[in-house]
């Protein structure tokens, strides 16, 4: 049963109910990774928002290598994604179950090379900075991108500022008073309320635990997700009759 549950995240074939149990794994190792990659670097590398903005500041104060560094962040995060939509398309035209495991085989793979980068960092400076925020860019831009297409657009996992709006905008028609001479009446959806919560929620205790994990083991706290990620992934290559529940 644990098997057949794990395997269903990854299927082809989704439900809501996978959607959301997949984009509520993915949030919480994107959170983790986004604050470990703080303490990496000195930067987030979730949201382009504040990469452009901070690009712009850098330009206006000469800070021509921050400039550069914002740029390799900002392109890697849209190659990211660019990637993930050309596996999950490729995989998709030729009918194949592996859609979605494809760009988390990759996203696991990235997340032990950047494991990996804690050896390479002595003496190397600003291009291990660069390595890291390009790998790290490259990896958010492809889950999100992933998650993206697998809900429709619903779940998003790399940030949270459209969350929270989605929250706001739902509590404030949880909270209208309405009245029955004024038209139809607002309701609050409840569930995608429910749903951006939790999300945020998940997105938040990843980085927690990835904050406190880097801070007390370094890169090497990134393996653990890196294998968990390909062990989830790898569960769609094995033979369907072998995750299958006996025969009643």
């Amino acid at each position: 049963m644990p098997v057949e549950y794990l395997r269903s995240l990854t299927a082809s074939e989704r439900t809501r109910q996978s959607n959301v149990h997949l984009g509520l794994s993915l949030c919480f190792i994107a959170g983790a990774i986004n604050a470990g990659g703080f303490l990496a670097i000195g930067m987030y590398t979730s949201h382009m928002t504040g990469v452009v903005s901070s690009m712009a500041d850098d330009l206006v104060l000469g800070k021509m290598a921050l400039v550069q560094l914002g740029l390799i962040s900002l392109v890697s995060f849209v190659s990211g994604a660019a990637c993930s939509a050309v596996m999950i398309n490729w995989a998709r035209r030729r009918q194949s179950r592996h859609a979605y495991t494809m760009p988390l085989l990759l996203e696991a793979a990235m997340l032990l090379a950047f494991g990996l980068v804690d050896a390479l960092q002595h003496g190397a400076g600003g291009t291990v900075v660069g390595l890291t925020a390009g790998l790290l860019c490259f990896i958010m831009g492809l889950q999100n991108a992933m998650i993206t297409k697998i809900s429709n657009a619903e779940i998003r996992t790399t940030h949270v500022t459209g969350l929270v709006t989605d929250i706001g905008i739902e509590l404030g028609k949880l909270l209208y008073w309405n009245r029955a001479s004024l038209g139809p009446p607002v309701m609050a959806n409840r569930e995608r309320l429910s749903l951006h919560l939790r999300l945020v929620g998940t997105f938040f205790l990843g980085g927690l635990i990835g904050a406190l994990g880097f801070q007390h083991a370094g890169y090497v706290a990134t393996l653990p997700l890196a294998l968990a990620l390909a062990a989830l992934s790898s569960l769609q290559f094995l033979p369907v009759r072998a995750t299958e529940a006996a025969p009643r």
